[in-house]
């Protein structure tokens, strides 16, 4: 930078400013206290782009250089930035140039000519759902895709978790145990059949897994029909714009693109025990076994944990949950435990506040025998017990640690893998952006992630403003009686509006269906929470009954529009249904009064 001469006048001082506008790539014209000015340097800091910041409130005749930028600009206010003489503006245009990918552009980093337009890391429902919109809007589109097997060297096709092993075979094998309380139902409605009923777990495998099976294969043809590259190849980064792909003979290649999509999704998390990984199995496995697992012990009490273990007692096996502490976490509490307790009734069995600290093989075999050791969160006691099958499902993680993500420059919350984005998806490197599971503080839902998907390749490459709506998400748990909700759960509720703000409407029913068969007599239970600031609108919806996926989704809508319980009571219900509960709800949790239902 030329030296600033104290009582330069307004030619030279133009001149000057000049000098510094050509002789430097990046020039912010600053002032040492702005907090907008601290904001735009913290961003070129991070970047890791040189600028050099001319701090004018520390500058005798800085009041003068600012008059001339506010003539040869047009801008009265700092920061004012120029990246390669081109005039940026203020803060906010130059943060809006950083999320809509024009500054990495004036820095030249779109100079170069790219092998792909777009390449997306990871072939689950997200990432296909984004290479495939991107691919109708004409843009050339690589998706690399590669799963890692697991400890037990199980591995499946293209299509992510939610197809290969979630979402899909979990519904499918849920179905199987609803069928099976169905038969039982079936002799009450004057359906005669021997009373020898079993199940083969081997065809049902089977017929799950050519299921999924076709499912992949549609998935490639529907890339080759979009002339969309899939390698099955694992991808990490080499540079920002730069990635190398290892196929799994261990060859190497590499690519690069303009912008790169990250939807690598999570697995399954491991106890970091004598044994976990030795002997037992995850939800990764276990819809790929070959042998019924016999008597299984579930560690975990998230979703996954109570579904398997649900449709698992279901097909008639002995299953026990280890707890370490609450069902459900992060879901409605009250919903939560009756979903167990229904659980606990129908030949579950819980062992609650203990966590395994061993697990040891009795007897190799298909399956083998295995025992567990496990200790009290509370006391000093130590339980030990013998199983068929050990099933972990205590959480997932990110599957962003070994893609490179460092030699991109791409922020990663240390703690959990997460990566923190903007309401646009975009990481804190303007060309890399995120979607699905790996996304910090948002919904591990493959609804969710195909959205985000499909509308983040159109705000790329058609000109959309639309973004993905993370409120009022509406979600299932296939427990043995479903979950369905929409919204908060109570204890949110109360959190941020207080309890004095809500009132909490709620009742059990009995579904017809129930009635002859003469089962869960009221066992059944809905619930809504409405703000009472806010004309009584829905803010929390919860339901626990057959169905629940169906029922929720619509009400979903309705909570998207804004549902009060007003509009729920001037409805006309459907009957007989589960759903027409919500629109004849009158007892509010408040009054304490009975919500047991008798009859039509």
């Amino acid at each position: 930078m030329p030296p600033i001469e104290k009582d330069a006048g307004r030619g030279q001082i133009k001149a000057q400013i000049q000098e510094l506008i050509d002789t430097n790539s990046v020039v912010v014209f600053s002032k040492s206290y702005c907090p907008f000015c601290k904001k735009v340097k913290d961003l070129f800091q991070e970047l890791k782009v040189k600028c050099n910041v001319i701090e004018l409130d520390l500058m005798e005749n800085g009041s003068n250089y600012q008059d001339l930028l506010m003539e040869m600009t047009g801008q009265k206010t700092v920061p004012n930035v120029f990246i390669n003489k081109t005039h940026v503006g203020g803060c906010d245009k130059t943060m809006q140039a950083h999320k809509d990918g024009l500054l990495q552009q004036l820095l030249g980093g779109e100079s170069e000519v790219y092998d792909y337009d777009l390449i997306v890391i990871g072939g689950g429902s997200g990432g296909l759902a984004c290479s495939k919109a991107a691919a109708n809007l004409g843009k050339k589109v690589m998706v690399l895709d590669y799963v890692v097997p697991t400890p037990k060297g199980t591995s499946w096709g293209l299509g992510g978790t939610c197809v290969n092993v979630g979402c899909i075979p979990k519904k499918l094998m849920h179905q199987t145990a609803l069928l099976g309380t169905a038969m039982e139902d079936a002799r009450k409605f004057g359906w005669e059949f021997s009373e020898q009923v079993t199940h083969n777990w081997e065809t049902m495998k089977t017929a799950v897994n050519n299921y999924i099976g076709s499912l992949n294969w549609g998935y490639r043809v529907s890339l080759r029909d979009k002339n969309v590259n899939y390698v099955n190849a694992y991808a990490e980064f080499v540079e920002p714009h730069k990635i190398k792909a290892t196929n799994k003979r261990g060859k190497e290649t590499f690519y690069t693109a303009a912008k790169f999509v990250l939807a690598t999704g999570e697995r399954p998390r491991y106890l970091g025990i004598p044994g976990d990984k030795e002997y037992c199995i995850t939800s990764d496995d276990l819809f790929y076994l070959s042998y019924c697992p016999g008597k299984t012990l579930v560690v975990g009490a998230s979703y996954v944990a109570l579904e398997c273990g649900g449709f698992l007692a279901g097909l008639g096996l002995d299953v026990t949950v280890m707890v370490r502490s609450i069902l459900l976490r992060g879901f409605d509490q009250d919903m939560a435990n009756r979903a167990g307790d229904y659980m606990e009734t129908h030949g579950v069995k819980f062992l609650k506040k203990f966590v395994p600290v061993k697990v040891e093989e009795l007897e190799a075999g298909t399956p083998g025998r295995l025992k567990v050791t496990a200790k009290s969160t509370e006391t000093d006691e130590v339980f030990e017990g013998e199983y068929n099958t050990v099933l972990i499902a205590v959480g997932r993680d990110a599957c962003t640690g070994n893609i490179g993500l460092d030699k991109a420059g791409v922020k990663v919350n240390p703690k959990n893998g997460k990566i923190p984005v903007n309401d646009e998806e975009q990481t804190n490197i303007p060309h890399i952006y995120a979607i699905g599971d790996i996304l910090e503080g948002k919904w591990e839902l493959t609804p969710v992630a195909i959205q985000a998907g499909k509308l983040l390749a159109h705000r790329l490459f058609a000109g959309s403003t639309l973004k993905c709506d993370y409120v009022n998400v509406p979600t299932t748990v296939f427990t043995p009686l479903e979950y369905g909700s929409c919204g908060l759960p109570e204890e949110r509720a109360v959190e941020l509006y207080g309890q004095e703000n809500l009132e909490v409407f709620h009742s059990l029913f009995w579904p017809l269906e129930y009635t002859v068969p003469n089962r869960d007599n009221n066992r059944c239970y809905a619930k809504i929470i409405c703000n009472k600031l806010d004309n009584d609108r829905v803010i929390g919806f919860h339901y626990l009954g057959p169905n629940a996926g169906e029922v929720t989704q619509g009400f979903g809508t309705a909570m998207k529009c804004g549902v009060t319980k007003e509009q729920l009571d001037n409805t006309i219900g459907i009957h007989p249904t589960c759903a027409e509960i919500f629109t004849t709800m009158e007892v509010t949790k408040r009054s304490g009064g009975d919500i047991n239902q008798a009859g039509c």
